[in-house]
């Protein structure tokens, strides 16, 4: 495959085959039915279709918020009332009703009934159109806002604007530098990087292709998280690949003889990471969220298309060249490795020397950075999504002081026609209810909207819908249903908290299954499981204490903690299944003690890059301006730098030397009688 003529036969088919893919893949499929988002089998989620029914499910509003300091004039209500007239013309059914004034007369609000089927172009034109109207002819001191269900839909879709281009953009030009400082080459780094960047885009198109033939539904936020898993992962799997190909060089003379050294000595531990994080992220199929579920599938597609490339077209790739590609480090043959003498084996034979006090270190660090995880919130309100404040959610903060806290955001009650009476009046008497009336009818069926008196989003307003649904249920023959926001809140909520129960273990399996079959080692595999466990808590207090402390954010996204774990667990377990990997084949020629630092001081090096390129890949995702993604790429990021500097670097070779020759039990990679033999030489050698 690596051979004289293999080589072109590899780059020719990969060439084919991804410009097949890019040609043929399509886009991918976004749904507008706003039930696809939300987690399967909710309450919530039965309420949004059956709301498609009614005349009003047709419809997405566009709130047109009004308000003046003091208190709006003549002039105000005047252009407010041609607004309304202008308007009518773009809302369904030709008519708008008419504004609404808040008690104290400062804020109005003016609902334009937009057409719910309009495409996310569509929409943002039409909201675009609402907004400029509004503003021309309004008299000076008054302000006007758009939100609404339309207006939060349009500015969520304008964070994205370009959003995948900037990402890639910046994703490529963070791994293109990072490759340049480690290889110290004019043009190495473009083999890789280019490899890695046709696998990220092959990988968005089989993507795409996944939503068309399954009716998986993907949103931009997942395709950046599944283009950073894939130069994430993919750049790791080509440092390490790129590394054994340099050993192999100072061995043999014939380029094409190295590198299929290279692939048979660095393949097992690729595989095998590779193997984690897809079968890892393959566990989110499990989860209820349906944004786990798009992530999980795509995520496996990502990884796997990025260790394809990185173990089939990369080789062919470097070996089109000669050793100068590694100008002007061009290793040589028969010469010694300088990273056996380096830097990384100080740092091992220091950790070797003192086990018992780099573990306490160690352990002592990651538990003092845990403690920042004590106290810490969960979920975020709609308004709370952004990093900065859009028009959507300075709109809803105006409503919000004028009106009843929860009149722009409805909680729906649909109920059957013939109790519809009595879900009402139920409705009116639950906890925490400001108002309730029937706001439409379809066949058998009534809608009601409850206005809440409790702030959007917070701990009163979802024990107020969990007393609500009490409520209406006990009502005989009803069989009345709970949505609207602040219900699609709880749902994802208590999804968020089922998924991590069920997930977390799931993931755990996986990593623990492929280590053994990997080090085939009870004692190994359940060790390096306790030291990423260990890693996630720390990194994530320490994120915590950072968003609570520096960042302001009001608390994390239901979302996180779930796929961070997944992320620092699956990619965490790499860099240890790199250096014990090669552990094991060191202990097989001289012993665990010795065998472990020289795995660190081979590995050190390629680790430590990999590390700092995925750390950076995934702190890229802090350029959306959502607090989600800014979140997830924080506490991954230093989680990945913390686990590649201190957990693979100090504890597990410490933890390993005080094991000795136990961490391989069951398995024996040194006979016992050589280990004896070898224990005996390290006596002398101490006395």
């Amino acid at each position: 495959m690596w051979g004289r003529s293999g080589k072109w036969l590899t780059i020719v088919l990969a060439i084919v085959i991804s410009g097949l893919a890019l040609a043929f893949g399509g886009a991918a499929k976004v749904s507008t039915d706003p039930a696809d988002s939300l987690p399967k089998g909710a309450e919530s989620a039965a309420v949004a279709r059956l709301q498609q029914e009614f005349p009003s499910g047709q419809v997405l509003p566009a709130l047109v918020v009004y308000s003046r300091s003091g208190a709006l004039t003549a002039d105000d209500r005047a252009a407010i009332d041609a607004d309304a007239e202008r308007m009518a013309a773009r809302a369904v059914g030709g008519r708008v009703p008419p504004p609404v004034m808040a008690p104290e007369g400062d804020v109005a609000l003016l609902t334009v009934p937009l057409a719910g089927t309009l495409s996310n172009s569509e929409l943002s034109e039409a909201v675009a159109q609402v907004r400029a109207e509004a503003r021309d002819g309004l008299p000076a001191g008054a302000r006007v806002e758009v939100t609404g269900g339309a207006g939060f839909k349009v500015d969520l879709s304008s964070v994205f604007s370009g959003a995948n281009i900037t990402l890639l953009a910046v994703t490529a030009s963070v791994v293109a530098l990072l490759l340049l400082l480690t290889y110290r080459s004019p043009w190495l780094w473009l083999v890789p990087l280019a490899v890695v960047g046709v696998a990220d885009q092959v990988a968005a198109k089989a993507v795409a292709l996944l939503t068309n033939l399954t009716g998986l539904t993907v949103d931009d936020s997942t395709l950046g998280i599944t283009s950073v898993l894939v130069f994430g992962a993919g750049t790791n799997y080509a440092l390490l690949l790129i590394a054994r190909y340099r050993e192999q060089l100072r061995i043999h003379e014939d380029r094409h003889q190295a590198m299929s050294a290279a692939v048979r000595s660095a393949a097992p531990a690729i595989l095998a990471s590779s193997a984690t994080v897809a079968l890892a992220l393959c566990t989110l199929l499990f989860a209820l969220s349906p944004f786990n579920r798009a992530i999980g599938m795509a995520g496996a597609i990502g990884i796997v298309i990025a260790v394809a490339y990185a173990l089939i077209v990369l080789p062919a790739a470097m070996v089109l060249f000669g050793r100068g590609l590694f100008w002007p480090f061009a290793p040589k043959v028969g010469q010694a490795d300088p990273a056996r003498d380096g830097l990384w084996r100080r740092v091992g034979a220091g950790v070797a020397r003192r086990p018992i006090l780099m573990t306490l270190v160690s352990v002592g660090v990651l538990a003092f950075l845990a403690v920042g995880a004590v106290g810490v919130q969960s979920g975020l309100s709609q308004t709370e999504q952004f990093r900065e404040k859009v028009e959507a959610i300075a709109g809803q903060e105006t409503l919000s002081r004028a009106f009843p806290a929860g009149s722009a955001q409805p909680v729906v009650v649909i109920a059957r026609e013939p109790a519809a009476e009595a879900v009402l009046q139920a409705a009116k008497g639950a906890p925490g209810v400001s108002t309730a009336t029937v706001a439409d009818s379809a066949s058998d069926l009534t809608k009601i909207n409850v206005v809440l008196a409790a702030e959007p989003g917070s701990d009163a307003s979802l024990t107020a819908v969990e007393k609500l649904r009490e409520a209406v249920k006990a009502v005989p023959d009803g069989q009345a249903l709970v949505g609207g926001p602040e219900a699609i809140d709880l749902d994802e909520r208590q999804a968020a908290t089922r998924d991590q129960f069920v997930v977390i273990p799931l993931v755990l399996g996986v990593v623990m299954l492929v280590l053994l079959l990997l080090l085939r080692s009870v004692v190994a595999a359940v060790t390096l499981v306790t030291t990423v466990i260990i890693s996630f808590v720390a990194s994530f207090g320490a994120g915590w204490f950072a968003f609570e402390r520096f960042f302001d954010f009001p608390a994390m996204d239901l979302s996180v903690p779930l796929l961070s774990f997944l992320f620092l667990v699956a990619l965490g377990v790499d860099y240890n299944i790199f250096l014990t990997h090669r552990a094991r084949e060191e202990a097989v020629r001289q012993g665990t003690h010795a065998g472990i630092v020289t795995a660190l001081a081979v590995t050190g090096g390629v680790i430590t890059s990999a590390g700092i390129v995925l750390a950076a890949v995934f702190a890229v995702l802090g350029v959306l301006p959502l607090i989600t993604l800014t979140q997830l790429g924080i506490i991954v990021g230093f989680g990945v730098l913390l686990d590649t500097l201190l957990v693979r670097s100090v504890l597990v070779p410490a933890l390993v030397t005080l094991m000795g020759e136990r961490f391989w039990w069951p398995s024996r990679p040194l006979s016992l009688s050589a280990a004896r033999r070898l224990d005996r030489e390290r006596e002398l050698q101490s006395s």
